[in-house]
């Protein structure tokens, strides 16, 4: 009778929470949301931490006291037993097996809940997938399940009043055969091999980013969330590059006009090739400039050749823009960039400059190649070409907009895909990205970026509409590039490979 009354309560919940779903109609969480991304944080400690490690004080700090776990193979739960059975069961010392939930991308919807317009709760729906394996034996695919979550906000703080698991299912005979970067754990096994703190991923498909995938530890037992703020160097570049086209494309800028008429640097304000410098040359690293000062002796500015006869890669051509464009418009760059880019786009976690919206907690520190921390650069003022804090969500939101032509017009569009100046064979400039040339009219845009405790990169293929975004925090982290361009952009990935490596 007890088993009977248990699954007429589950039922009577579930019928509750389809008549929720139909009254709620359109009120689901936008993605970017920061209660979206504060839910999927509370999930990532549930599982990736408390599940997958058994960590127990991880159940033991989100679940209320009250907390009800409702299973559909395996009745009710009340705080205490759920927390007994996790420690005896899948936890014990002597378990056959180790366990590891994993939340099917795309899955998870978040519905607010509130009284008198304050918010008081949430609903989170799912489904993840369970693995099983052992020592020495590779993973095996276990259930399927649906789920739904009840959090409620209590005294500030979120915390799991009802669980339920149901619908399970076995994956089928062929599920447990993944690759690399469909296993979290084989991924993490991975990434320690090679010494790597964190990776994060983003797949672009169809002109939309369809994957983001983060692993690793932000710090020691510390894992990476989704949303994981990093600082991708020189990606900055691009940014500025697209916030420049827009005000080319909405008439406001002149890819030619000379910049000696908003802005001068002291250093070489006597030197004729001053007058040459224009936004395309800049655009294009032709600027003649070192790619900073401070690499000079003489630790000021000046030209190692004249403008527009050859390519050198450049730091300083981009400060030099960024100088002038702030003259013109009596905006700094930060300001501008939110307005034309950030704002329109949800950006809600870039920011050019470092602020108290820097969330600490999901910041990615960098690292040496020996495991030693770098301390975070935290700069009060925008550099055009370095230090952009971003989120991969956020920056594939960036890159898709870039893609698909949005607040371009063709003509600088063409532009910015044209080849400049050429770099090496089958690569050269365009306007702000790097041009692969792929052959049968095919080409590929991209940009990396470098500094201490950082390495990043991302490809795009405008005709077919994919991209891939790859953060890493670590000096050497170029090195797992490789495997993930080849998985993930497949011949055209490859031929990449072969023009940067011959």
């Amino acid at each position: 009778m007890k088993i009977k009354r248990t699954l007429f309560q589950l039922k009577i919940l579930l019928v509750g929470i389809l008549l929720f779903q139909i009254q709620i109609g359109l009120s689901q969480e936008d993605k970017t949301s920061a209660l979206y991304k504060t839910i999927m944080s509370k999930d990532s400690l549930l599982f990736n931490v408390g599940f997958n490690t058994c960590d127990v004080k991880q159940f033991e700090n989100l679940y209320t006291e009250d907390f009800e776990f409702y299973h559909d193979k395996d009745s009710i739960s009340d705080k205490a037993r759920f927390l007994k059975t996790f420690k005896n069961g899948i936890c014990s010392p002597t378990r056959k097996y180790n366990y590891r939930r994993e939340l099917i991308d795309g899955s998870t919807e978040v519905y607010p809940l509130f009284k008198n317009g304050i918010l008081y709760g949430a609903i989170q729906m799912g489904t993840h997938r369970f693995y099983e394996y052992t020592a020495g034996k590779p993973e095996q695919a276990g259930s399927f399940a649906k789920f739904t979550h009840l959090w409620l906000l209590k005294n500030k703080e979120w915390k799991l009043a009802r669980s339920l698991s149901y619908n399970h299912q076995m994956t089928s005979s062929t599920a447990g055969k993944t690759n690399l970067f469909d296993s979290e754990q084989e991924t993490e096994k991975w990434l320690k091999e090679n010494n790597i703190p964190a990776l994060g991923i983003g797949v672009i498909t169809d002109g939309k980013l369809k994957q983001i995938k983060v692993f690793g530890e932000l710090k020691k037992d510390i894992s990476a969330p989704y949303n994981t703020i990093w600082n991708v160097a020189s990606l900055t570049k691009p940014i500025t590059a697209i916030v420049t086209l827009k005000l080319v494309s909405s008439g406001k800028w002149d890819l030619d006009e000379p910049l000696y008429k908003y802005w001068t640097d002291p250093d070489i304000a006597k030197d004729p090739n001053t007058k040459l410098l224009t936004t395309r040359i800049i655009l294009s690293h032709q600027t003649g400039f070192p790619n900073w000062r401070f690499m000079n002796e003489s630790g000021k500015l000046d030209f190692k050749f004249k403008p527009g006869t050859k390519y050198q890669y450049s730091g300083e051509g981009l400060e030099y823009l960024r100088k002038a464009l702030e003259k013109k418009f009596h905006k700094t760059l930060d300001q501008l960039a939110n307005e034309l880019l950030f704002q329109s786009l949800k950006m809600t976690d870039t920011q050019l400059v470092w602020n108290d919206k820097v969330d600490l907690s999901r910041y990615a520190i960098g690292y040496d190649n020996k495991g030693n921390a770098y301390e975070p650069t935290k700069n009060k003022t925008a550099n055009a070409a370095d230090d952009l804090l971003t989120t991969i969500e956020d920056y594939g939101k960036f890159l898709c907009s870039v893609m698909n032509s949005e607040g371009l017009s063709k003509k600088v569009f063409d532009d910015m895909t044209s080849h400049q100046v050429e770099t090496k064979k089958n690569k050269y400039f365009g306007l702000g990205f790097e041009i692969y040339d792929l052959g049968n009219n095919d080409y590929a845009l991209s940009h990396g970026g470098a500094d201490k405790g950082v390495q990043t990169i991302f490809i795009l293929l405008p005709k077919t509409k994919q991209g891939l975004i790859i953060f890493t925090n670590v000096d050497d982290g170029y090195k797992v590039y490789e495997k993930i361009v080849n998985h993930y952009l497949g011949e055209n990935g490859q031929k990449i490979i072969d023009i940067e490596t011959k």
